[in-house]
């Protein structure tokens, strides 16, 4: 049974709609209407390509009349699992269309005219839909009862389907004993003796079988000693070498002396005189820092593209197979289809669209899309481009530009703030205002293995201490050795950088460890008390890389993010990754909601944000973050782009776009 079915003009206007539960109805008048979420979460980010959406228990299909920007959308409950929904919506919009299409043309037409006069809004509430649209109730009943019916009988018939004899399994191989196994054309014996020689052989297949595999080994059993005769095999008494103690490995001519020693030791924090030691030049690239707003913050620096003209080039080096094709199937005999080409009422169908999709598809490949969201991506853009008319084959190319560019940029385009000192301030000005104590933002950063978390940490940790803020990193990487050292450094050669130059900001950054086999969210834990107790404004937690399959470790994730309850969960992500970055998100997604709800904590968290590192080694195949953002839904908050702490950017929607374009 179904729970709601609506039409819809793609600007907001509801023509009509039909809610057969009171919970329906309540539930589509609310925000939290899955049509509403589906309108917000998948149409306007242009994930359009879906089979169908899902929400709180709730299953929502739809499907489009691009020409008079219609949207058909049914709901109904996900356990239902209704197998006639996509001939309901195929019905209704054949039907919708065929009775009430001057009246639909006349209306999209007025809001069109409304747009383009500024005139205001609430004229368009003069259009009477209940009247216009008299009649369709009854239509709609009809096909939804015929359509039932039809699902009914058909469940009727499997139930009644009969039921056949077993069928004898066929696939052990057969016996070399041909006078013993069963006839596969006789008929099933019932009597004892037949029953005796089906066992017996059984039993001489199994004993064929074992006499294969032992041939298949290759190995000649000694009956009489007991021991395997075959000339390689482990149990020959083959005489063994005698290992020879190991002797100490010599670096060098010289032992290394105690300076040498020390230069070598990162298990203790060096003391101040070591500070003018240090190469500060080799820790910060000068052309790569950000910049000082007028309020003071230092926001780091945008990551740029090329100019728009390589753009516009890419885009007309894919749109011409398209312009061929229109070409060619162009009309050009009878003065109407002359008519038609000098007025530009060309109506793009499947066929116009399908070699120039494909192109697109190629191209967002090679700029290393994942296959998946390339093929979702384009045929988001076709369903969006089907029946809409267009004048001239130039005019064809730039509304296939327009469109996957738009759909490039409503994918791209966070749901979320990415202004992390914004979301710092709020949580310290709430916490002043409030009679509790003040507890530090926390950042959490998961990935894989490899992908330069430590590192990244350290240059978000550079970006907060140029703000002013002071920041505590916690040490929860407990597997991997050294990864304590590692944080070590980063702490001692972030505390000579200091603020604007100074080298005396010691006290901004501290490291809090405890070692290694330790819990890692019991350390998380301890550190953001210890935060909190110590006036530190930021704990940045860094666990250990883990493959996105290995579930002991992703439970132990879960645990982390379900016990310490962070701020900000940031994947961090290598832009080289292709379809490997679909899988590994998707899966870290997933089971942090699955495990940290399990775990009794509520709601299970998710990931917020994604880190891309690596993103200099990629120029201009940059369809990684194409590929982050559609999976989840997150937007990226930042990309690494060198060695040193500076180089870290911000990500531009428009050049992302221009870059994923490009030739």
């Amino acid at each position: 049974m179904l729970d709601h079915c609506s039409i819809s003009h793609k600007g907001g206007i509801v023509l009509w709609s039909r809610s057969f539960t009171p919970d329906a109805a309540q539930l589509a008048s609310s925000s939290a209407s899955p049509v509403n979420s589906l309108i917000r979460e998948a149409l306007i980010e242009g994930r359009t390509a879906e089979e169908k959406y899902e929400r709180d228990g709730y299953a929502v299909k739809w499907t489009f009349v691009n020409d008079l920007e219609l949207i058909f959308v049914v709901a109904y409950q996900r356990i239902l699992q209704l197998t006639y929904v996509e001939d309901l919506l195929s019905a209704l919009k054949t039907l919708f269309i065929k009775y009430f299409e001057p009246f639909l043309a006349a209306f999209v037409a007025s809001l069109h005219a409304l747009n383009t006069a500024r005139t205001a809004v609430t004229q368009a509430t003069t259009w009477d839909f209940s009247k216009a649209l008299e009649g369709w109730d009854t239509i709609f009943d009809k096909v939804l009862r015929g359509l039932e019916e039809k699902a009914a009988h058909e469940r009727k018939s499997r139930l009644r389907a009969p039921v056949r004899a077993p069928v004898e399994d066929l696939s052990t191989p057969p016996s070399d004993d041909q006078s013993t196994a069963p006839s596969l054309n006789a008929e099933p014996a019932l009597d004892e003796q037949s029953i005796a020689r089906n066992v017996q052989a059984l039993k001489n297949r199994l004993r064929g079988r074992g006499g294969r595999r032992g041939g298949r080994g290759g190995r000649i059993a000694d009956a009489s000693s007991g021991r395997d005769s075959h000339p390689n095999s482990d149990s020959e008494a083959t005489p063994k070498k005698k290992s020879k103690a190991k002797t100490g490995r010599k670096w060098g001519d010289e032992a290394p002396t105690e300076s040498e020693m020390a230069t070598l030791d990162f298990s203790t924090d060096k003391p101040d005189t070591d500070v003018g030691s240090h190469d500060l030049q080799a820790l910060v690239d000068q052309s790569s820092l950000g910049t000082r707003t007028q309020d003071g913050m230092y926001e780091v620096k945008d990551w740029e593209f090329g100019s728009d003209k390589d753009t516009d080039n890419a885009i007309a080096k894919a749109l011409r197979p398209l312009d061929k094709k229109v070409a060619e199937t162009a009309p050009t005999s009878t003065i109407g289809s002359l008519f038609a080409r000098l007025t530009g009422s060309k109506v793009l169908t499947e066929a116009d669209l399908k070699p120039v999709l494909e192109g697109m598809k190629q191209h967002l490949m090679k700029k290393n899309v994942a296959m998946d969201i390339a093929d979702k991506v384009c045929e988001g853009v076709g369903e969006s481009l089907v029946g809409q008319k267009v004048g001239g084959f130039q005019t064809t190319s730039a509304a296939v530009k327009l469109a996957l560019s738009n759909s490039l940029t409503r994918i791209l385009t966070p749901r979320t703030s990415t202004d992390l000192l914004l979301s710092i301030k709020n949580k310290r000005s709430s916490a002043l205002s409030s009679t509790q104590q003040r507890m530090p933002y926390s950042i959490t950063f998961v990935g894989v293995n490899g992908v330069g978390k430590s590192t990244n940490l350290s240059k978000v940790c550079f970006w907060l201490i140029q703000n002013g803020l002071r920041v505590l990193i916690a040490a929860c990487d407990t597997f991997r050795s050294g990864a304590v050292e590692q944080l070590r450094v980063h702490v001692r050669n972030l505390s000579m950088l200091g603020v604007n130059g100074a080298t005396d900001s010691k006290g901004r950054v501290e490291l809090f460890e405890r070692g290694y086999g330790k819990d890692a969210a019991g350390i998380a834990k301890e550190a953001i008390l210890h935060a909190r107790d110590n006036d530190f404004d930021v704990v940045l937690i860094d666990t250990a890389g883990r493959m996105q399959d290995n579930e002991p470790l992703m439970r132990a994730l879960a645990k982390l993010v379900a016990v310490n309850n962070p701020d900000k969960i940031l994947f961090v992500g290598e832009a080289l990754v292709g379809n490997e970055a679909v899988d590994q998100l998707t899966k870290f997604d997933r089971a942090l909601k699955d495990f940290s709800s399990a775990s009794g904590a509520g709601k299970g968290r998710g990931i917020d944000g994604m880190l891309v590192t690596k993103w200099d080694t990629v120029d201009d195949k940059v369809g990684a973050a194409l590929s982050m953002t559609y999976v989840t839904g997150q937007p990226i908050v930042f990309v690494g782009c060198g060695q040193t702490y500076t180089d870290l950017r911000q990500l531009r929607v428009a050049n992302v776009v221009q870059a994923i374009l490009s030739d």
